[in-house]
């Protein structure tokens, strides 16, 4: 995608959603951080079925100790691989009491030390939290980076690398939000809604899809 149709894309995302929201629910940063782990390989809706429950109880590192694993398993147990989780969960939760006073960290390098905290979700906590410029790279970032010609890449670290390189800075704070959303409803994986798309001037995806 050449400079100009970039700055084009982002511009008439922006103008359509100027305050991108993401549909994870939370009360707090340690919540957004517990949701965001439990998301993976997960949709937002099945992760918020979960925590509504969970959130009214636990909004705190030492509240999650206090639950528990097994109890934790039981509100999380609708959620994929949520054995794995509930353990990452709650020994997160502890080296956040032992190791930032409760806090969650507000650097990339610290928060990818806390079990099932990877760079993705790093990401993600960190743009949503505290306003930080990063790009998290999942499902629908990694395809429609390629497939608009955005910025390609064989890795998501590649696309990310990509995107950091090609997203002029004044939309590098929402570019998350609209790039997700955008994949999620519009440019979908199966069959991407070329006619209702906004952005589809912009993009070099040969197999535009029709009304046919």
């Amino acid at each position: 995608m050449k400079k100009k149709d970039i700055e084009g894309f982002y511009a008439t995302l922006a103008e359509a959603m100027p305050e991108p929201k993401g549909e994870l629910d939370y009360v707090n940063t340690y919540t957004l951080l517990v949701a965001v782990v439990l998301s993976a390989q997960a949709t937002d809706v099945g992760v918020n079925k979960a925590t509504g429950p969970l959130f009214k109880v636990v909004d705190t590192p030492e509240k999650m100790i206090a639950l528990g694993e097994s109890k934790l398993k039981d509100y999380i147990k609708t959620i994929g691989l949520f054995n794995t989780k509930a353990k990452n969960v709650v020994k997160l939760s502890q080296m956040l009491i032992d190791e930032h006073g409760s806090e969650v960290p507000t650097h990339r390098d610290t928060l990818v030390k806390l079990p099932g905290v990877g760079r993705k979700t790093a990401n993600v906590v960190l743009n949503i939290a505290f306003g930080a410029p990063t790009i998290a790279v999942d499902t629908h970032i990694f395809r429609i980076s390629n497939r608009t010609g955005l910025a390609s890449g064989k890795t998501p670290d590649a696309v990310e690398k990509g995107l950091e390189k090609v997203t002029p800075d004044v939309y590098k704070r929402r570019a998350h939000q609209w790039l997700i959303l955008h994949g999620r409803y519009v440019c979908k994986a199966r069959k991407p809604d070329c006619p209702n798309c906004i952005v589809r001037d912009y993009c070099a995806y040969k197999a535009k899809t029709t009304l046919e």
